[in-house]
């Protein structure tokens, strides 16, 4: 009788372990997905569930690049969300998907305008990118997982102030920024100028040929994922420095026949782009092995210097080309790539964080497994204090009692 007794206490115990533990499921879930975007709900499938947490998913990948293909730098915020999602040995391939979009976005853009400038009106531009915002709208709504902030004890000064840490006290932080810098600064100035060398002598292309040189970019960008396996395989250093040399090899082919020899100015283009894919690809890479804690802010400081570059290749590449002709903005950007080599030989290929120059830890080429660790993303996870893992650690003290029980 008594035995009896002790076996149904047992079994209503076990009972209150588990509606507890579903009680606190459901509230968890209530509490971290946010109620609606504006007016409209959050997609169930796409709500946060902490047993459940979104993964990288090739199409949910290919979206997010078809999306940044239009909107191009609203979309730099998907990046610190792909490091999350991915495996830690695909975080290449999955951004050189997501970079393909966005990088590519700016030579579509060239295409559009050239059939536009030469079919219809300047106004169909504007409807054009009314109906493509609203419809990119309606695709990121469906696609795009919430997932809870990994930094909730950070208030917005906060971040700030260590952004600020980061950009001047992190060796290899100052190498990525001025790397985005300089590199952001050729491609502006090629492409700006571009338009002026086709348009001029001896080519004179209209705006619909000058406008289709766009879909020879897309071509060598094309070549961006392919890259993205390899270097998830070797040390990124690697692949930018070998992207960098060839950068600026291609360069100095359009600065040697640019202006004489439109075959020149076609192997110039779908080598710069394909190439510039992958040393961005490798610079992002490096980026990620900072620290996986604080990854969206790196990417912020990333992006801010990338767009430092865009204005100065923009502004000074046209100025350049003006006063003194296609060669000589070609050969600056050949001193910028040259510039990029200096900077990156500054520092080996597995250096640790806080070196500041030098080779330590040799020059394998394949990647360490320091290189993968997700060290920062332990070191916040055991510090968070915020609901999701409050809860999944009561859940984990509930499924033990319930199995000793």
């Amino acid at each position: 009788m008594a035995s009896s007794s002790a076996s149904t206490l047992r079994v209503n115990e076990v009972n209150r372990s588990t509606v507890l533990k579903e009680k606190i499921i459901d509230s968890s879930l209530d509490s971290t997905a946010p109620k609606g975007l504006l007016l409209f709900p959050v997609p169930r499938h796409l709500r946060y569930d902490p047993n459940h947490p979104p993964k990288f998913g090739i199409w949910m990948n290919c979206g997010l690049s078809l999306a940044a293909t239009f909107l191009i730098s609203n979309m730099y915020y998907c990046q610190p969300l792909l490091t999350d999602l991915a495996h830690p040995k695909q975080r290449a391939f999955a951004y050189s998907i997501v970079l393909v979009g966005m990088l590519s976005g700016v030579l579509v853009a060239r295409v559009f305008a050239g059939l536009v400038a030469e079919f219809t009106t300047w106004r169909v531009v504007y409807y054009m990118a009314i109906g493509i915002q609203y419809a990119i709208l309606i695709l990121c709504y469906l696609i795009i997982p919430d997932y809870p902030a990994k930094n909730l004890k950070l208030s917005y000064g906060g971040i700030l102030w260590t952004m600020i840490k980061y950009a001047v006290t992190e060796p290899l932080m100052i190498q990525i920024e001025a790397m985005a810098f300089l590199t952001s600064a050729c491609f502006s100035s090629y492409w700006v100028t571009l338009t002026f060398l086709l348009g001029g002598d001896p080519y004179n292309y209209s705006t619909l040929i000058i406008g289709l040189f766009g879909l020879l970019g897309l071509a060598g960008m094309a070549l961006g994922p392919f890259a993205g396996r390899i270097i998830d395989r070797i040390a990124p250093w690697y692949s930018v420095f070998l992207s960098t040399v060839g950068l600026l090899v291609f360069q100095a082919v359009q600065t040697a026949a640019g202006g004489i020899n439109v075959g020149a100015v076609i192997v110039a283009c779908v080598g710069l782009d394909a190439l510039r894919q992958v040393q961005n690809v490798g610079i992002m890479t490096c980026l990620f092995g900072i620290e996986m804690g604080a990854v969206s802010r790196l990417n912020a400081l990333f992006v801010l210097f990338y767009y430092l570059g865009q204005l100065m290749g923009t502004s000074l590449g046209t100025k350049i080309f003006v006063d003194l002709g296609w060669r000589a903005c070609s050969a600056v950007a050949m001193g910028w790539y040259a510039l990029q080599l200096v900077v990156l030989l500054l520092r080996g290929p597995h250096c640790k964080r806080e070196t500041w120059f030098g080779y330590e830890g040799g020059w394998g080429w394949k990647r360490k497994d320091s290189d993968d660790s997700d060290e920062g993303v332990k070191t916040v996870a055991s510090n968070d204090l915020s609901p999701t893992a409050s809860v999944q650690g009561l859940q984990l003290r509930l499924s033990e009692k319930v199995e000793t029980a």
